[in-house]
């Protein structure tokens, strides 16, 4: 079975159950103030209706979702980890539950008029149950109906079968994930989840509980289901692999690198393919969708996925440039289910090229420093800096002392590299608080602000100023925007004048679901090469003078329901966030 072939069973099989399908959201959470980086599982644009809003599709919905996960990016090069994969995902809005979810996951795995796989190979997990929640015992007798042995069915702690909620309150739940055997060998009779053979290809989550701020699970009154299929996994398990990257998602860009480089397919080299395959997959979508390599947040991301992929090429004897030729061959293999891919092209390839060559300088640059300090054996510090300040790799720095027969500190490495995570994830972790994922009452104002403060900026820059990123906590608000040149303090005086006559009138703050092009015409404001749903959510906050609008912007996140609930305005710091991009910070009194 063809990656094609799959998504177009799981959608059809779905929508026989009566599921809308909808389409893939942008890999960039432009609808909501990010809560995280990326759109990391379907599930992420779908938040406000889980949370009670009504869906324009209805209550079940299915699609399959392009995401981007980088926690485990040093796993990579493995036979199954991946950062770009996509995520086959059906939901219920308060409609229906665990027995219907559970049973058709296990009829379209098993039936032989969908993947008809082998039933003896399939195992399953659920919540086993502690002080904050029961034991699911309605998911395990389900399964158990279903034909799975006891041995089969491991009750897992909240660690493993357990669901959010996103923030400090919100809602959760138990999930039941499936496993399936990756080896063409005997099945054990039991399931051991530590057994890394069996390989978790679906997740059903229930969110069925409220967590309070005493930290209290509460039943919800809208229950619902969230499901998500790897189609990498899958796709694997249906065909007989034990391999993701067997696959034919895979295996063209396997042999477009056997064409460049000298290395053939073996030991350590097979690891390099698969880094390279999967960076450079990810790199071409993230592109894509108006991602640029960068020193911060998503662009040093996509940097970084570039230069790992580049490094790998070099440990495979590629000299010359190559990333355009895998990214030619990634839009090939997707081309009739990611249009976006086709349409910017160009804009992928050019960036590409551009960061393969900036990075075989930062190489050069690398090379010449170590031979300044490799009169000696190699300092933990020296490595570290070298990877740090000339963003020259470790393995290669490891690689080059053995041929000059020096020690290294491998150690000292490593406790310096650690030391510099630790500040990096303190420094980071305001990007995962805020918007949906934190909407209490403080947060709901300061969204409801950052729409004034950008039209206010629009008002008083210039109508080429959009919205480049946001991050919202209880205490402020940060807003990334267009703009090429620091403000003037008149400017920035004007703009926070701007935002606070706007809250002294007091104006509502009115929601109105249209197509995208509607909102086109109605003057909102919105990141128009995401992948809207076909309807949108446009909050409006008219002028009480009569006037037109002040802000019109499409958006999903919390809002006040006036502009005169928000309070004092105050802009406590204008900056540089990256090339092209300012940043104010603002709170309210």
């Amino acid at each position: 079975m063809t990656a094609q072939e799959l998504r177009e069973k799981y959608l059809e099989f779905f929508k026989s159950k009566g599921h809308t399908i909808i389409p893939a959201a942008s890999l960039i959470p432009h609808e909501t103030d990010p809560s995280v980086l990326f759109t990391t599982a379907g599930m992420h644009p779908l938040v406000p209706y889980l949370l009670g809003e009504d869906h324009p599709g209805g209550k079940r919905v299915a699609n399959v979702q392009k995401c981007v996960r980088t926690g485990d990016i040093d796993e990579v090069g493995d036979a199954i980890h991946h950062t770009f994969f996509e995520m086959l995902g059906n939901w219920s809005f308060g409609d229906y539950f665990k027995k219907e979810s559970l049973e058709w996951s296990w009829e379209f795995l098993t039936s032989p008029d969908w993947l008809g796989l082998d039933k003896n190979k399939i195992a399953v997990s659920v919540f086993a149950g502690d002080a904050d929640a029961p034991f699911d015992k309605e998911a395990y007798e389900i399964w158990k109906s279903l034909g799975i042995d006891e041995k089969r069915i491991a009750k897992l702690s909240k660690e493993d079968n357990w669901w959010g909620p996103a923030g400090a309150t919100g809602p959760c739940g138990p999930d039941s994930e499936i496993f399936y055997w990756s080896e063409n060998s005997e099945v054990p009779e039991a399931f051991d989840p530590e057994d890394l053979r069996w390989v978790e290809i679906w997740n059903n989550v229930f969110m069925q509980y409220n967590k309070t701020i005493e930290n209290k699970f509460e039943p919800l009154i809208q229950k619902n289901v969230d499901t998500g299929m790897g189609l990498e996994r899958t796709l694997a398990a249906f065909n007989g692999l034990a391999d993701n990257y067997q696959t034919d998602l895979f295996q063209p860009i396997f042999e477009v690198i056997k064409k460049v480089s000298p290395s053939g397919i073996q030991g350590e080299t097979l690891k390099s393919y698969r880094i390279i395959a999967d960076h450079l997959k990810a790199a071409t979508f993230l592109i894509a969708d108006g991602v640029e390599p960068l020193n911060v947040g998503r662009g040093y991301v996509l940097r970084r996925l570039i230069r790992r992929a580049v490094r790998h090429g070099k440990l495979l004897g590629i000299e010359n440039n190559f990333t355009k030729d895998i990214s030619e061959t990634v839009i090939e293999i997707y081309k009739d289910f990611y249009l976006e891919l086709v349409e910017n092209k160009d804009k992928i390839f050019a960036e590409l090229e551009k960061e393969e060559n900036k990075f075989r300088e930062t190489l050069e640059k690398g090379l010449k420093e170590f031979n300044k300090i490799s009169n000696a054996n190699i300092s933990g510090t020296d490595a570290f800096n070298l990877y740090q300040t000339y963003g020259f790799p470790f393995e290669m720095t490891k690689e080059l002392a053995v041929e000059k027969n020096l020690e290294i500190d491998e150690k000292g490495f490593q406790e310096e590299l650690q030391k510099h995570q630790e500040l990096s994830r303190t420094a980071s972790a305001g990007q995962f608080k805020g918007g949906l994922a934190e909407a209490g009452e403080t947060t709901t104002k300061l969204h409801t602000a950052t729409h004034l403060l950008l039209a206010a900026l629009r008002e008083v820059l210039g109508p080429h100023v959009y919205q480049k990123g946001s991050n919202i906590t209880a205490e402020r608000l940060r807003l990334d925007f267009a703009h090429n040149v620091k403000m003037t303090p008149e400017e920035l005086e004007k703009a926070q004048d701007l935002v606070n006559e706007a809250i002294r009138e007091d104006i509502p703050v009115t929601c109105e679901e249209m197509s995208v092009e509607e909102a086109k015409k109605a003057g909102a404001v919105g990141v128009f090469e995401a992948k809207y749903t076909n309807n949108v959510k446009v909050y409006s906050m008219g002028s009480a003078k009569g006037g037109p609008p002040f802000s019109r912007e499409i958006c999903g996140g919390p809002h006040a329901k006036s502009t005169g609930e928000l309070g004092h305005f105050k802009i406590v710091k204008e900056e540089a966030s990256s090339a092209g991009v300012r940043r104010i910070k603002a709170v309210l009194e």
